[in-house]
């Protein structure tokens, strides 16, 4: 076996390890409830040590999720890279976004009430919406071709944390619960993911429309 395939082979194993476990420290939180769930049964479940678990997650709350949210990033990122290259890149980058989250779905009933019941694991779930940020400065980077490396890092910073916001928008707890301090018991969805992600997304629009390089040729005095 020559080294590629080797590299190859190994990145492979670290794939299907991480998505093992994944798959395990989430079946065990469905079934137990993830405060009754360790690293040391994740580990045994997904047929690995403690240590080996470790290296791919720092908790259990963020292997739980990471079933559902760790790839999406990149995909998030590949999405805006396949888009028509004549697309504006404010339409480009809002579609990219959302079509991530309408055609995986948003999470499915038994992640939900994970996400809900669970204060931990919705912190790590909001963590996993903010990574979204350096796939999506190097889409952009990519779709402006210029040679100005900010303005992609804000802008990828940027629509990480209006989805982020969007996110917990969508997971903020009714007012009443607030009020009774009962917040980080339970909170109840907020609408649609998707059209929440759209409107938070809108207020960045003028900002990727003045870096969107289409725009700048048809307007060369600006």
């Amino acid at each position: 076996m020559n080294p590629k395939e080797s590299g190859g082979l190994r990145e492979r194993k670290k794939v299907a390890t991480r998505e093992a476990l994944s798959a395990a420290a989430l079946r065990l939180a469905l079934e137990r409830g993830p405060e009754n769930v360790r690293v040391e049964d994740i580990a045994e479940a997904a047929g690995v040590s403690p240590r080996t678990y470790n290296n791919y997650f720092s908790s259990r709350e963020q292997a739980i999720v990471a079933a559902i949210e760790a790839e999406r990033a990149l995909r998030i990122g590949a999405a805006l890279r396949a888009r028509p290259a004549d697309e504006p890149l404010a339409e480009a980058v809002v579609e990219a976004v959302v079509e991530q989250y309408v055609a995986d779905g948003e999470p499915g009933e038994d992640m939900l009430a994970l996400i809900t019941s669970a204060p931990r694991v919705r912190a790590e779930f909001l963590a996993l919406v903010a990574g979204i940020e350096q796939p999506l400065t190097s889409a952009i980077a990519a779709r402006t071709s210029g040679d100005d490396d900010l303005a992609p890092a804000v802008l990828g910073a940027a629509v990480s944390a209006a989805a982020r916001v969007a996110a917990e928008r969508w997971l903020r707890p009714p007012r009443e619960m607030q009020e009774r301090g009962s917040a980080q018991l339970l909170v109840v969805p907020q609408g649609s993911l998707a059209d929440i992600l759209r409107e938070a997304l809108a207020p960045l629009v003028p900002a990727l429309q003045a870096a969107d390089p289409r725009r700048r040729t048809s307007n060369p005095e600006r």
